[in-house]
């Protein structure tokens, strides 16, 4: 992708690509890095204390129906699909991929899901936030990866540190909603609950301060809370018996990119 001189640049370059969508009806929001540094305009300074510098990866999700009209779309603003036999199977039914005009590859699009370790499903959620998908699904994308990496812990730490944790949407982290996600699918609870104790015991490695702990704690807490106390379903139930004697997420396969 074109370089962006800041991150400003980019988000205005996100804005445009969704305030065209907005223009045709259609409704398209951004997700992952980008997504969390737009709705966490507090914690600049603590990006740079934790040295988490976002990627400029434009990543958005639509609905299925969407698809002819966001290829158009792109197409309009100057993008250009991205062909590979990968995107005429499984993987190209819930994705789009599209160039810039240098030829790099730079924006994905997902339709109704979101397909990685665990299935995230958008399916009557896009309307709840803009232009961002809503902090609860922020949360799960995160919280979803089975290798955790240090960039995905420093941007839940980020996240949990600018909202606090409710029962909505409206600028906090909706925990029934992540309760009511991970009581249906016993393997995306387990991989969940073995990430919330990885936040929490690596906060100690991070600058700080107790109260900036203590406050990721407490949320990380509450969410596990809402979690356990929402009634599991019959499949979750039978699946917990297996374990992880059987593979309990989707292995990830990267698309080839030239």
């Amino acid at each position: 992708m074109a370089e962006f001189a800041t991150f400003a640049d980019f988000e205005k370059e996100i804005r445009r690509i969704i305030a065209e969508a907005e223009k045709r009806n259609v409704t398209l929001r951004i997700m992952g890095g980008a997504a969390m540094r737009m709705h966490s305009p507090n914690q600049v300074e603590l990006y740079s204390r934790l040295k988490r510098v976002p990627k400029h990866d434009m990543d958005f999700v639509t609905y299925k129906k969407f698809r002819p009209l966001t290829k158009q779309l792109f197409m309009d603003l100057g993008y250009e699909p991205y062909i590979s036999l990968m995107l005429t199977g499984a993987t190209g039914r819930h994705r789009q991929i599209f160039n810039d005009k240098e030829g790099n590859k730079a924006i994905d699009v997902f339709l109704d899901k979101l397909e990685m370790c665990h299935v995230i499903d958008f399916k009557d959620r896009l309307e709840v936030d803009s232009p961002t998908v809503p902090l609860a699904e922020l949360f799960l994308q995160k919280i979803q990866v089975v290798q955790t990496n240090e960039k995905d812990i420093t941007d839940l730490v980020i996240l949990l540190s600018e909202h606090d944790v409710g029962k909505g949407d409206k600028e906090e982290i909706n925990a029934d909603y992540i309760a009511k996600v991970l009581g249906s699918d016993w393997g995306f609870y387990y991989t969940a609950t073995q990430n919330f104790k990885k936040v929490t015991e690596m906060l100690d490695k991070y600058d700080l301060s107790k109260q900036e702990k203590a406050r990721v704690v407490d949320r990380i807490n509450r969410i596990k809370e809402a979690v356990e106390a929402q009634p599991k379903s019959l499949q979750w139930k039978m699946r917990s018996k297996v374990g992880t004697s059987k593979l309990w997420y989707n292995k990830v396969e990267e698309v080839q990119r030239d």
